[in-house]
């Protein structure tokens, strides 16, 4: 059971669904619909922080954003069944972070935000549609290869971000080179086909009968990856942009 349900997302990993298989027997279950009206959810307000952090950006609102989206994306991961309340403080802080280094990069390549949202939501609903109509099938092959590849970009940025410290740098991963911009590349549709675990997952949780606040707790793992893959396309579209 444990191997069906694995998943690169760190907020839907391992037995989160099959642990509290048949929980909602005694009350609501949990149900896909109600997972994806909560994701929309979690998205409008993620965009609705954002926009008011873009007029009013500043490096103290991205901090802030930051921390608080990673404590309180931590909370929800340990504590699951407080997701109701969690996860739109997540989306809240996640959205102020996100809505102060967009008006960065805007600032820098003018369009660029725009042209990474509809990027983003693009690939969401293409994949979806992939996933529903059965063009892309998750099966453990897929999966293994997708966690492990997950595994394998945190630990070069961990690396990264720990050499960053001492002023080194990996240039392969910011440079603007052919390189660069082939592992930016890279990580984005890595990035995209961990929607395509999240939806299998959700739908798996669904058929377990995980409990009703389980949407809540799955909304937030989708968000958590589209927060990752709109960062990822920035990335990529700002190193083309360096091209010119």
């Amino acid at each position: 059971m444990a191997n069906i349900m694995r998943t690169a997302n760190p907020a839907l990993s391992g037995n989160v669904f099959s642990d509290r298989a048949g929980a909602g027997a005694s009350g609501a279950a949990m149900t896909v619909q109600g997972s994806v009206n909560k994701t929309g959810l979690l998205c409008i307000i993620a965009v609705g922080a954002g926009a008011f952090t873009w007029g009013n950006a500043s490096p103290g609102m991205m901090i802030l954003g930051g921390i608080g989206g990673l404590v309180a994306a931590l909370v929800t991961i340990f504590k699951k069944e407080w997701a109701p309340t969690t996860a739109p403080v997540y989306a809240v802080f996640e959205g102020m972070f996100l809505g102060a280094i967009s008006s960065i990069y805007e600032s820098m390549y003018p369009g660029i935000v725009t042209n990474a949202i509809m990027l983003t939501f693009g690939i969401l609903l293409a994949l979806l549609l992939a996933y529903k109509s059965g063009i892309i099938k998750v099966t453990d092959n897929f999966r293994l290869g997708i966690v492990a590849a997950t595994g394998g970009i945190a630990l070069v940025y961990m690396i990264s971000f720990v050499i960053g410290i001492f002023g080194i740098r990996m240039p392969f991963i910011h440079d603007a080179g052919p390189l660069g911009i082939g592992i930016s590349l890279f990580i984005v549709v890595i990035a995209a086909l961990n929607l395509v675990l999240d939806f299998d997952f959700i739908e798996r949780g669904a058929e377990f009968g995980a409990p009703k606040y389980m949407e809540w707790y799955a909304a937030f793992g989708l968000l958590v990856t589209l927060v990752w893959l709109y960062l990822e396309i920035l990335r990529l579209l700002a190193k083309l942009n360096r091209r010119r």
